[in-house]
C-alpha cells in the first residue's frame, strides 16, 4: 500500500500576499482523495522528529536558536518565513514524516510526503522556505540505523539542492544529484556530487533525454540501495519562478522515468513534494497529483 505523510496543520498564519503557496498542502490530498487515487487508509499523520535525529544533520547551536525562536532578523528574512512556534512545529512534523516514510518505502517500495523537499536548509542555517532538511535528516537516520549503505538523492526541483549538497559534501555514502536551472536561485551554487545546470527555456525533449541518460548512469555507477526524490514541479513553463519550458506532460514523464527506474531496480524510494509556483493553482495541483497517480500505477 502507498503510504503518504500528511498533517492537516499546514495552513499557517502567513502575512498577506506571502509568495509561498501553503494551500497546496491542503488541496492536494483532498484532490487525491476525491478522484480515488488514495483513500484515508493511505494517509498517515507523523509525529515530531526528535532532537537526536535533527542533530545528526544540523548544528546544535542553529537548532537551539530555531527552537527558541531566537534567529536574528537577517536569518529570518533568509528563510522567507515569519518565525513563530507554528512554523517550527510544522517543520519538525515534516521532518518526521520523511523519516517515517523510509520505513514504509523499505516495506512497500515507495512512500511519499505531502510536503518536504526542504533542500535549501544547511547544517547551520535555513534558506528559501526551508528551516531543516528533511531529505538529509532521513538519509542520516537510515545510515545511523544501518538501514541503507548507499543513498542517491535525485533532486529535480528547478532550484539547486544547495543545502543538501553542503550537508553531504564529505559523506561518501550519500551521492547528491541535482538537475536545476543554471541561472536560477541560488545565485551561488554549492557542489553536488553531480550538478546539471539547465539553460533558460529548456524544453521537454532535452530535459527528459538528459535525465534519462544521467540517471541510468548513476544507478550503474553509484549502485544505491535507497533513493530520495525531490519532485518539485517548479520546472513547469507556467511557473512564475522556474524559467524552464517543461510542459505538464513533460513533468509527468520525468516522474515516470524516476519511479519506473526505482521500481525496476527494486530500490526503495521516498518522494518529497518540493516547489511549485505557477500562477494558475490548477497547474501546481495537477502536476503534483501526477506524481502520486504514477506511484500507484507503477508500484501497486
Amino acid at each position: 500500500m502507498l503510504k503518504v505523510a500528511w498533517t492537516e496543520s499546514y495552513v499557517l498564519p502567513l502575512p498577506p500576499n506571502h509568495r509561498f503557496p501553503m494551500s497546496k498542502y491542503e488541496i492536494l490530498p483532498q484532490q487525491l482523495l476525491h478522484e480515488g487515487t488514495i483513500t484515508a487508509a493511505n494517509l498517515f499523520h507523523p509525529g515530531q522528529v526528535s532532537k537526536e535525529l535533527i542533530l545528526l544533520t544540523h548544528e546544535e547551536t542553529y537548532w537551539n536558536k530555531l527552537r527558541d525562536l531566537a534567529l536574528t532578523p537577517k536569518e529570518i528574512r533568509r528563510t522567507g518565513f515569519p518565525l513563530n512556534a507554528e512554523v517550527v512545529n510544522r517543520e519538525i512534523t515534516i521532518m518526521q514524516g520523511t523519516v517515517e516514510c523510509t520505513h514504509f518505502a523499505l516495506q512497500h517500495g515507495i512512500a511519499m510526503n505531502i510536503a518536504g523537499g526542504t533542500h535549501h536548509a544547511f547544517t547551520d542555517r535555513g534558506e528559501g522556505f526551508c528551516l531543516l532538511n528533511d531529505i538529509a535528516i532521513a538519509a542520516n537516520y537510515l545510515l545511523s540505523e544501518k538501514l541503507a549503505k548507499k543513498i542517491l538523492v535525485v533532486d529535480l526541483d528547478v532550484h539547486q539542492g544547495n543545502g543538501t549538497a553542503q550537508i553531504f559534501r564529505n559523506e561518501p555514502r550519500v551521492f547528491t544529484f541535482s538537475m536545476h536551472g543554471a541561472n536560477n536561485y541560488p545565485l551561488v551554487k554549492e557542489n553536488s556530487d553531480l550538478d546539471i545546470g539547465l539553460a533558460d527555456f529548456t524544453d521537454d525533449t532535452f530535459y527528459l533525454r538528459t535525465l534519462d541518460t544521467n540517471l541510468k548512469n548513476l544507478l550503474d555507477t553509484v549502485q544505491p540501495d535507497f533513493i530520495f526524490y525531490q519532485s518539485g514541479v517548479d520546472i513547469l513553463a507556467t511557473d512564475t519562478l522556474g524559467r524552464l519550458s517543461i510542459s505538464r506532460e513533460g513533468c509527468k514523464q520525468r516522474d515516470r522515468l524516476v519511479l519506473e527506474l526505482a521500481h525496476r531496480n527494486k530500490i526503495p524510494l521516498v518522494a518529497s513534494m518540493g516547489g511549485g509556483y505557477s500562477a494558475d493553482f490548477r497547474d501546481i495541483i495537477e502536476a503534483h497529483a501526477n506524481t502520486y497517480r504514477l506511484a500507484q500505477q507503477i508500484f501497486f
